[in-house]
């Protein structure tokens, strides 16, 4: 990998789309085709490269922004991989300003998509220029020509200037490594490599416009950290050049300046970085030696210190309380348990993950986030780190503009199958959703457009899943706020309660089965006031399900056969924080997601 002191050799690139469309495994071709890698190393038979951290690998999406490089014969190709989940989108907003153009991917099928929207308009408003790849176009159902009249009216809708409006189009299978300039007869077994998309990046993409003669001036836009060189502050050059041992000022949020030395200066290449001489404006670079660094705060020349615009990141939809565990298994199944250490992990947390803001609430905190999906990576990580806490129900965050609240707003799209239709429109109906649009596709599918509050989405996503038999596609995007409605009543049945701490007994859970449905199977311990069931009826019920069946001389243990028991519904992170009501908490430790009462005694319950 060379490193180019000429800026007109280097091309910065951020590559955006709805989650699942193929950002990352056409990053992964891309690396692979630039001979970033040698032909045994692992990396070469690897899928989602840039898809590093476990729950990435795991849920199958890219959670956090990665900034790659690779070399194209004399050009310099920084790429910036972007999350596709509106839920990260403080990822997509934080990096959009390291780069100068964008491919935009859209699957040939799915056409654009709400988050689609909300990536290019956000690309656009940067004034990068865009390349559009129209994916996967060896799918049985895709439908190249509409998916371009979507993305010309898209485009439409969304430029900033006519220069826009003119944009390359190319056409690719992504994980078979092939694209090209105009739609081949054969997809499936035409000839093809990413040449043409290298081409199209060093030909359409600008270099960077750079101040070189000018004092060096550098926004963080990304931090990560190891043992060996501790932290890195990963950012684009704007301005000037940066060399080891370079004296710089770093200009706190807060207005101070503090003075500093560089110690190394690093570049991407692949998954890795290596060290280099220096680094010159339109270069993307990781320093070390300014250990203060946050992201949105600017590294500038020690004699010159002026700050950047500090990155705007659009105001969390969604809070929920989130502090240390108050039940009588705390302490039993995870390291950390004090709000001390909750504190100390949740600002950790702050460093790097834009999205997100937290506030002190009592011995607890509310820790606010872009939707549930956002909070709910949070909370997993924590758990696996050893972190034990109860976190209260998802609430909305609202606004107050004038003297009336305001809550936020999101545009839905379902795509079901014709069957399921009467389910859906029933379900929004209950949740007072509009209507926007409906119109059926020729494969049996229809798309409904909803516009529905914030507050009526929570929990939606899993009743939906089970009345569809899972076939149900949801998407959704806050497009607004409006005028607080009346609240929504409570559209959930009431839960089974444990009422006293012991083990379960199959004979006991027996008896609770013919009550609803069980979370819990036989031999596990439990507490007073834990959920351990779904009622059939509206109100809450309280069940002994320790109970063990009382043995006599006419009544064996064995005389009334195995009991068979039905196996319990498990649920996940984020099922359970759909299902919590207002008076229920979710205990989470390292092991185990325990759903209970916020109030565990039964008599305090009831007045």
């Amino acid at each position: 990998m060379q490193n180019t002191q000429d800026a007109t050799k280097i091309r910065n690139i951020a590559i955006i789309a709805h989650v699942d469309h193929g950002k990352t495994t056409l990053v992964d071709g891309l690396l692979k085709q630039s001979q970033t890698f040698r032909d045994n190393q692992a990396e070469m038979s690897q899928d989602l490269i840039m898809d590093s951290g476990d729950q990435e690998k795991e849920r199958g999406i890219t959670i956090t922004a990665k900034v790659t490089a690779v070399q194209h014969g004399d050009y310099r190709v920084n790429i910036i991989d972007t999350p596709g989940h509106a839920d990260f989108s403080g990822e997509v907003e934080r990096t959009l300003n390291l780069a100068d153009g964008c491919i935009l991917i859209v699957d040939a099928q799915e056409g654009p998509m709400p988050q689609t929207k909300f990536v290019l308009g956000k690309a656009l408003a940067y004034e990068l220029k865009p390349i559009v790849i129209i994916n996967k176009i060896d799918k049985s159902a895709s439908r190249i020509k509409e998916v371009e009249d979507e993305l010309a009216d898209l485009f439409l809708e969304l430029a900033v200037h006519e220069d826009q409006l003119h944009y390359p189009v190319y056409y690719a299978i992504g994980r078979a490594g092939k694209a090209w300039d105009a739609i081949p007869a054969d997809a499936e077994n035409a000839e093809g490599d990413l040449e043409v998309i290298f081409d199209a990046i060093t030909k359409h993409v600008p270099a960077p416009t750079v101040e070189l003669n000018k004092p060096f001036q550098m926004l963080v836009t990304a931090l990560s950290h190891d043992t060996f060189k501790g932290k890195y502050a990963i950012g684009r050059i704007t301005r000037g050049g940066v060399k080891p041992g370079d004296q710089v000022a770093l200009c706190k949020k807060d207005g101070t300046i503090t003075k500093t030395k560089i110690d190394n200066v690093f570049m991407s290449h692949g998954v890795s970085k290596f060290e280099v001489a220096g680094g010159i404006a339109g270069d993307i670079v990781q320093l070390t030696g300014v250990s203060d660094a946050q992201i949105g705060e600017t590294i500038a020349d020690a004699n010159e210190p002026e700050a950047l615009p500090i990155i705007e990141v659009e105001a969390p939809t969604l809070r929920i309380y989130l502090g240390p565990n108050t039940s009588p298994f705390k302490g039993k199944e995870g390291e950390f348990n004090t709000s001390r250490q909750i504190s100390e992990r949740l600002q950790k947390e702050l460093e790097t993950n834009v999205g997100l803001r937290v506030e002190d609430d009592g011995i607890g905190f509310t820790v606010s986030g872009r939707g549930e999906l956002h909070l709910g990576v949070l909370i997993e990580t924590m758990r696996r780190e050893g972190y034990e806490f109860e976190v209260g129900r998802p609430q909305v965050v609202t606004t107050v503009k004038d003297g009336v609240t305001m809550e936020p707003i999101e545009e839905v799209i379902i795509e079901v199958p014709a069957e399921h239709v009467g389910t859906v429109q029933m379900e929004l109906g209950q949740r007072r959703a509009t209507l926007k649009e409906q119109f059926a596709s020729p494969k049996g599918v229809t798309k409904l457009v909803y516009e529905m509050p914030t507050r009526a989405l929570l929990g939606m996503r899993n009743i939906l899943l089970t009345n569809t038999k899972g076939t149900i596609v949801m998407n959704s995007l806050v497009v607004g706020s409006e005028k607080e409605g009346t609240a929504l009543q409570q559209l959930r049945p009431g839960v089974l309660i444990a009422f006293e701490t012991g083990v379960t007994t199959p004979y006991a859970l027996q008896n609770a089965e013919a009550r609803g449905t069980t979370f819990i199977g036989p031999t596990e311990s439990v507490y007073a006031g834990q959920i351990i069931g779904l009622n059939t009826r509206s109100e809450d019920m309280e069940i002994n399900v320790c109970k063990t069946k009382q043995l006599t001389n006419m009544r064996s243990s064995s005389s009334d056969g195995v009991v068979q028991l039905t196996p319990p519904t498990i649920f996940s992170l984020e099922q359970c924080l759909d299902f919590i009501e207002n008076d229920e908490v979710l205990e989470c430790t390292p092991k185990s997601l325990r759903l209970r009462k916020k109030e565990l005694d039964a008599k305090k319950r009831k007045k």
